[in-house]
């Protein structure tokens, strides 16, 4: 059974939980955020309901959906959050990502 990455976290030292946290924040591929999550592809793989090799390809895109982006992460115990920068604007995080809402155009 795969393991979750908050109980992999709360075992950790505070120190060494600091270090991977700072770490992580500076990641820029799938395959380094599922490293630094302590998960093989077979592990994530099983998670997710998928085959291992489902999971090296998606590792290997430039371009994906946000929704299988977002069962990647979550499948790692993480919430993906998606974030538009302005200049000269704080960011805005987008809320209910993937729900299709009705809504008025303004």
């Amino acid at each position: 059974m795969a393991k979750k990455l908050d109980d992999i976290m709360a075992a950790m030292p505070k120190e060494r939980r600091q270090r991977v946290e700072d770490r992580a924040m500076e990641l820029a591929t799938l395959k380094d955020l599922r490293r630094a999550a302590q998960q093989t592809q077979e592990q994530l793989a099983a998670t997710l309901g998928v085959r291992q090799d489902t999971i090296s390809r998606l590792e290997k895109r430039s371009d994906m959906l946000l929704s299988t982006l977002r069962h990647y992460v979550e499948g790692m115990g993480g919430r993906l959050d998606l974030v538009a920068q302005f200049p000269n604007r704080p960011p805005v995080v987008i809320q209910h990502l993937g729900i299709n809402e009705t809504t008025p155009d303004t």
